[in-house]
Formats: structure tokens, C-alpha cells, sequence
């Protein structure tokens, strides 16, 4: 498990240098220049050369690239011109509110997901079963941002069961969960469909497994057997999806920071990219990027945990 461990956090380090390494190179050639968003049109030719020697931007991409590295590894991610404040300080306080989104989206996802395909499993081929199926599928196919807006405009605007924007009150833990339930519900709903059905399929194809064959031999309760054998098993799957969709929630978490009027990694990285800002995009994205490989880590370690089979095949 050890040596399973270590080579899984050498690929998650590889991958993180690789992918921030080509946004880099991305970010610097695109065409436009970011002196003109960030000084104004009225700056002086000699101010926009002094600003671009300052920032770096005149050096070669490779020597920009190494440069960005250096200052990472030293805990330093730069300065936020804009606002004047360093790069991290503007990340790791938008940081939270996008973490506990994504948790609050795993939740659901997974809580509901779980049941909902245990249930179908546990009533195959039945009418249960095609209803189920259908939910699920439908689930998937809503966008998020769709359905971010209608959930806005129906339980917050309409019913007026929650509230329509921020994040809550600062160090009031049920204000906050209160704000962060309807948002984080819009990005999970379709990751319910996801893990309904991988949990089905799992579960199906644990069901014909020796042990539990053996389980029922042995004359144990229906709903043990599924529930408390077979499903252990089966939501092993469901995991591993879960960690590589952290991905797909935190670009979800950009339409409901701004559908919801909630700070956030979303929120920043926007408005840094519309003013150019590339310190705090690369930043922000660093810290993106890292929570979602340091997630699907996890993930991947604890399904080799669970199942030793995994630590096998690779």
C-alpha cells in the first residue's frame, strides 16, 4: 500500500506541473495586452514597458515558466496588481466558500445517488426500476447552470424557502449551511444520476459474487445482504467518480458563484480573466487544479484501501 501510495503521489505532481505549465504557456500568448486592462488606455508607452519588465511578461515563455515555479516553491504566488495584495492572500480567502460548495455537492450527490441506486438494483426490472432509470438519466442531462437559474427563481425567488444571494453571515455555521444548500444542490443534482447509475451496475454485478451467494446460503435477511454486503462493495465505483468529478463541480461552482451572487475560487478566476489579471489566474487555477488532484488522490487510495485489487492492477 505504501509503495502504491508513493507512486500515486509522484503521478498527482506530475500531472499538476503539467497541466499549470501548459495554462501558462496559454495564458502568456494569447493575443492582447494586458497592460492596456490593467493601466488604462491613457498609460504612457515607458509606464507599459516598466509595468511588463516588472511583471516578467517580456521574458522568453520558458524563462517565465521557470520563474513562476521558483516563486511557487518558495510559498509565493505573487501580487495582485489590481488590488495591491499578494496572490495568495486573494486565493485562500476565496478558497473555503468554493471548497465547502463542492463538499456540500458531494453530499448530495452522493447521498442521494447511493440510495437511488441501491433501490434500482435492489428492484431490477421492475416498473421501480425503469422510474428510476429515467430520473437518473434526466438528472444527467441537466445542465447545472440550468439548473442553478430555475432553482433560483422557484425556491428562492417564488417560495422564497431560501436565500437568493451571498454566502451567509461570517462565523454563523447555520447561516452558512442555510445560503449553501441550494447552490451546492444545483451542482450535485446531476452528479446524482452519475452515481445512481455506477451504483447500480456495481451492485448488480457484486449480487452474483461467491460471498454473497454464501450470504444467502446461509439463510441471512434480503435487505443485510444487499445493504449491508453487496452495497459495501458496490459504492467503490461510485467513489472513484466522485473524486475525478471534483473537476467537473469546481467548473460547475463558477455558474453558481455567480448565479448566487457567492465569493469563490469561480468568482475570482472570472473576474480575473476578464481583467487580464495573470497573477491571480494563475494562482487561483494552482489551487484549482491541486485541490482536484489531491481529491481524485484520495479517491484512488482509499478504493485501493477498500479493495486490494486495485493496488494490483497497478
Amino acid at each position: 500500500m505504501l509503495q502504491y501510495a508513493f507512486q500515486r503521489v509522484l503521478l498527482a505532481l506530475a500531472i499538476v506541473f503539467v497541466a499549470i505549465s501548459a495554462l501558462f504557456t496559454i495564458m502568456i500568448t494569447l493575443p492582447g495586452d494586458p497592460t492596456t486592462v490593467l493601466l488604462g488606455p491613457r498609460a504612457t508607452p515607458e509606464l507599459r514597458a516598466a509595468f511588463r519588465a516588472n511583471m516578467g511578461l517580456d521574458d522568453p515563455v520558458l524563462v517565465q515558466i521557470a520563474n513562476f515555479w521558483g516563486r511557487v516553491l518558495t510559498g509565493d504566488l505573487g501580487m495582485d496588481y489590481n488590488r495591491n495584495r499578494p496572490v495568495a492572500e486573494a486565493v485562500f480567502s476565496a478558497l473555503p466558500h468554493t471548497m465547502a460548495l463542492v463538499f456540500g455537492a458531494i453530499f448530495w450527490s452522493a447521498s442521494l445517488g447511493i440510495l437511488l441506486g441501491a433501490f434500482s438494483a435492489d428492484n431490477r426490472n421492475s416498473w421501480l426500476d425503469r422510474v428510476t432509470g429515467v430520473i437518473s438519466v434526466g438528472f444527467i442531462a441537466a445542465p447545472s447552470f440550468v439548473v442553478a437559474l430555475y432553482s433560483l427563481l422557484l425556491f428562492s425567488v417564488t417560495l422564497r424557502w431560501f436565500p437568493t444571494i451571498g454566502a451567509g453571515e461570517p462565523g454563523d455555521i447555520l447561516s452558512r449551511l442555510y445560503h449553501l444548500a441550494l447552490p451546492s444542490f444545483a451542482i450535485g443534482l446531476a452528479w446524482v444520476g452519475y452515481v445512481a447509475r455506477i451504483v447500480r451496475a456495481s451492485m448488480l454485478e457484486t449480487l452474483g459474487e461467491n460471498y454473497i451467494r454464501t450470504a444467502r446460503a446461509f439463510g441471512l435477511p434480503r435487505r443485510t445482504v444487499i445493504y449491508g454486503y453487496a452495497l459495501r462493495l458496490a459504492i467503490l465505483p461510485a467513489v472513484q467518480v466522485l473524486g475525478v468529478g471534483i473537476g467537473g463541480m469546481l467548473s460547475s461552482a463558477v455558474f453558481a458563484e455567480i448565479v448566487f451572487s457567492r465569493p469563490g475560487l469561480g468568482s475570482l478566476i472570472y473576474d480575473s480573466v476578464s481583467g487580464r489579471n495573470y497573477p491571480v489566474v494563475m494562482g487561483s487555477m494552482l489551487v484549482a487544479i491541486g485541490f482536484f488532484v489531491t481529491c481524485a488522490l484520495i479517491a484512488d487510495l482509499v478504493n485501493a484501501a477498500l479493495d486490494p485489487r486495485h493496488r494490483v492492477k497497478s
